[in-house]
């Protein structure tokens, strides 16, 4: 429990590095299938399939990023300290 307790600002942290990470990815995504810059919620002159596009791509990459950071974090806050943050296991559906 107090493990749990002391990873929540180490948390913090990993998630804003995390969504660092996760922007830098989906900027260089981008550029390699668009030249202009993505297009965003309020951008007047665009195509939908274009603007759902973007934001479907951002959402994968931002999520996938986001987790794979978490992931390393929780991994190497458990090196530091023997105490896993989260869950072990799943619990088995009865």
């Amino acid at each position: 429990m107090l493990g749990r307790i002391l990873y929540k600002p180490f948390a913090v942290l990993i998630g804003v590095l995390g969504g660092i990470v996760g922007r830098k990815a989906f900027d260089f995504v981008w550029t390699k299938i668009d030249d202009e810059e993505p297009p965003g919620a309020l951008t007047r002159d665009v195509a939908w399939p274009r603007l759902l596009g973007a934001a479907a791509l951002e959402g994968m990459i931002f999520r996938t990023t986001r987790y794979a950071v978490e992931r390393y974090g929780a991994r190497g806050w458990y090196y530091l300290t023997g105490n896993w943050p989260g869950p072990k296991d799943p619990k088995p559906d009865e």
